[in-house]
């Protein structure tokens, strides 16, 4: 009577050493491959997922790299270190490759880029700054005078008073009064 080859009748993973189970693959013979595929694709699956994370991709990257083998099982040289060591290497470089053949999935217009600066309040305090310019080029010569050595040159209120041998009442009033219009100017 007939009956189907299950993976009962596989060999166990663990017979024969991997070059001659290469040996036996390059001979056609598919219980071999199955042993290996059985021994490594863990391995093999595992690294590809780690680089591409997408567990359809790295399937992908497997059966390519099995196939590979079934293919050209001489492509292995035991003398450059183990199979185990080459699959892995093999996985790694065909999960990199797939990345790099992959095309971005969503448009650009659709990706937000993250920015450090909220642009709104950057572009709120431009506003707030134009409209300070404007009213300090508006203020009196005086006033205009006092208030840019009082707060981008650093002087004082005496020492604005000596270089302009105006009295020190006289600065500081003139400097108020600059602060009252500016803040009726920037307030909302």
């Amino acid at each position: 009577m007939y009956r189907e080859i299950g993976d009962h009748d596989m060999p166990e993973p663990s017979t024969g050493d991997d070059s001659s189970l290469l040996a036996l693959v390059q001979s056609g013979d598919e219980h071999a491959m199955a042993t290996l595929f059985g021994r490594y694709s863990k391995i093999v699956y595992s690294v590809a997922l780690r680089v591409l994370r997408d567990p359809a991709s790295a399937e992908d990257v497997l059966q390519e790299v099995f196939m590979q083998i079934w293919r050209n099982p001489d492509s292995f040289t035991a003398t450059r270190g183990s199979l185990g060591g080459w699959l892995a290497i093999v996985s790694r470089n065909r999960a990199i490759d797939a990345l790099r053949r992959k095309r971005p999935s969503t448009s650009v217009d659709d990706i937000a880029l993250a920015s450090p600066y909220d642009l709104a309040d950057e572009a709120e305090r431009n506003s707030l700054m134009e409209r300070a310019r404007t009213v300090i080029i508006q203020l009196p010569k005086e006033q205009r005078k006092t208030l840019e050595m009082a707060f981008f040159d650093g002087l004082t209120h005496s020492e604005i008073a000596e270089m302009t041998g105006d009295p020190l009442g006289t600065v500081k009033t003139r400097i108020r009064s600059a602060l009252l219009t500016l803040r009726k100017a920037v307030q909302p």
